[in-house]
C-alpha cells in the first residue's frame, strides 16, 4: 500500500513567499499521477515536502497511510529522480546504481542481483562499466531511474527528469517511463511544465497554479471540461483560443466578438441573459464551411505541418488560432469561412474564470 496523501500542506519561505496554500491531494496505490503547471507555481516545492527535502509550514504529508511530516528523507521509503541526474561522475554505471544499497547495508549478492536485473529491464547491461561521461541523456537519465527502482520503494518522485532532452528523445522516453512504471506497479508522482508530457504520461492530473490546485482529474476529463480558463488554456496544443461572449435572446443565443451568434444548445441559459463572458474555443473545433452560422474571416498565417495545419485568422481585433487536418490548400490574405459547434464551446465568468456550468444560477 503506496497511497500518498497531502492534507492541507503549506509551505512558506522566511522572505514572505507562499509557494503552497493549503494543498489536498491524494495518490491512489499504484497510479501515476502528474503534476503540471508553468514555472514558479509551486510543483517542485510540492514534490520536495514529499520526499521530505523542504520543511513544511503546515498540514500532513501522509504515504501508505503513515504520517511521514517529520520523518528525514530516508525513512520515507521513497525515491526520486531529478531533471539534472544526479549522478556521480567517478562512479561507473554499475556503481552509480548499487551506491544507495550499500549504504543501507545490503549484503553484496542482493546488491548484484538488484542491479543486474534492474540494468535488464531498463538496458542498460551492456553499460555497466561505463562512466557517465561516456553516456548519452537518454543513457543517463535511465542510469538515474535505475538506480531509484533498484531500492524497490513504495513511490517514485519524478522532478522535470526530461527537460534536458531533446525533443525526439523526451517522447521517446516518456513512453519508457510510462512502460515501466505499469510493470513495477508503483505509485508514482511525475512533475512538468509540459502539458504534452503530462497529458500523455498521467493516470490523473493536477493542474497547479499559484501553489494552489486548480483541478484534478483524468486527462480527458480536464481537456474536455476544464475548470477555469487557466486550466483551458494551459492543458491543449495548440491553446484555447478566448473571445469575448454574451448570453442574448432569452438565453437562447451566444454573441461571439461582436461579430457573430451561435444558437445555444438545449435550452441555452436563460439565467444568464445579458451577462458578459469569455468563450473558449479549442482551434481544432473550428469547421470550414460557408453554411449560415459560419463567418468568414482572414488568413493571417499559415503553418503547414503535414498531418494538420495550423492557420491564424483575424478574429475581430484578436488573432485566433485554428487546426486543420491534413494539408489544406490555404494561404495567407485568403479569406475562409468557419463555425464551430455550439456543443464544443467552453463558457468561462468574467469574474473569477470559472466554467459558467459550474457557477450557481
Amino acid at each position: 500500500m503506496a497511497e500518498i496523501e497531502l492534507n492541507g500542506v503549506t509551505k512558506a519561505y522566511p522572505n514572505g513567499v507562499v509557494a503552497l496554500q493549503k494543498v489536498d491531494l491524494k495518490v491512489a496505490d499504484r497510479e501515476f499521477l502528474v503534476v503540471v503547471g508553468p514555472s514558479g507555481c509551486g510543483k517542485s516545492t510540492l514534490l520536495r515536502l514529499i520526499a521530505g527535502l523542504e520543511t513544511l509550514s503546515g498540514g500532513h504529508v501522509l504515504i501508505g497511510g503513515r504520517d511521514v511530516t517529520r520523518l528525514e528523507p530516508a525513512q520515507r521509503d521513497i525515491a526520486m529522480v531529478f531533471q539534472n541526474y544526479a549522478l556521480y561522475p567517478h562512479m561507473n554505471v554499475y556503481n552509480n546504481m548499487a551506491y544507495g544499497l550499500r549504504n543501507r547495508k545490503t549484503p553484496k549478492p542482493e546488491i548484484d542481483r538488484r542491479v543486474r536485473e534492474t540494468a535488464c529491464i531498463l538496458g542498460l547491461e551492456t553499460m555497466l562499466e561505463r562512466k557517465p561521461r561516456q553516456l548519452s541523456g537518454g543513457q543517463r537519465q535511465r542510469v538515474a531511474m535505475g538506480r531509484a527502482i533498484v531500492r524497490s520503494p513504495a513511490a517514485f518522485l519524478f522532478d522535470e527528469p526530461l527537460s534536458n532532452l531533446d525533443a525526439k528523445l523526451r517522447v521517446q522516453m516518456r513512453g519508457e517511463i510510462k512502460r515501466l512504471q505499469r510493470r513495477l506497479g508503483t505509485t508514482g508522482v511525475y512533475v512538468t511544465h509540459d502539458q504534452a508530457e503530462a497529458m500523455t504520461m498521467g493516470d490523473q492530473l493536477a493542474v497547479l497554479r499559484d501553489g494552489r490546485i486548480e483541478q484534478k482529474g483524468s486527462p480527458l476529463e480536464i481537456y474536455r471540461r476544464p475548470a477555469t480558463a487557466f486550466v483551458g488554456g494551459f492543458i491543449g496544443s495548440p491553446a484555447m483560443n478566448f473571445l469575448d461572449g454574451r448570453i442574448e435572446e432569452g438565453g437562447r443565443k451566444l454573441r461571439v466578438a461582436e461579430m457573430f451568434s451561435i444558437v445555444l444548445p438545449g435550452a441555452g441559459l436563460p439565467e444568464q441573459e445579458g451577462r458578459n463572458l469569455t468563450v473558449g474555443i479549442r482551434p481544432e473545433h473550428f469547421k470550414i464551411n460557408g453554411n449560415a452560422a459560419s463567418v468568414e474571416l482572414p488568413v493571417e498565417l499559415v503553418e503547414p505541418l503535414g498531418g494538420q495545419t495550423l492557420i491564424e485568422v483575424l478574429f475581430g481585433k484578436k488573432i485566433v488560432t485554428v487546426s486543420l487536418d491534413g494539408a489544406i490548400a490555404i494561404k495567407s490574405g485568403d479569406r475562409i469561412p468557419l463555425s464551430v459547434d455550439p456543443a464544443q464551446l467552453h463558457l468561462f465568468s468574467l469574474e473569477n474564470e470559472v466554467r459558467l456550468d459550474c457557477i450557481a444560477a
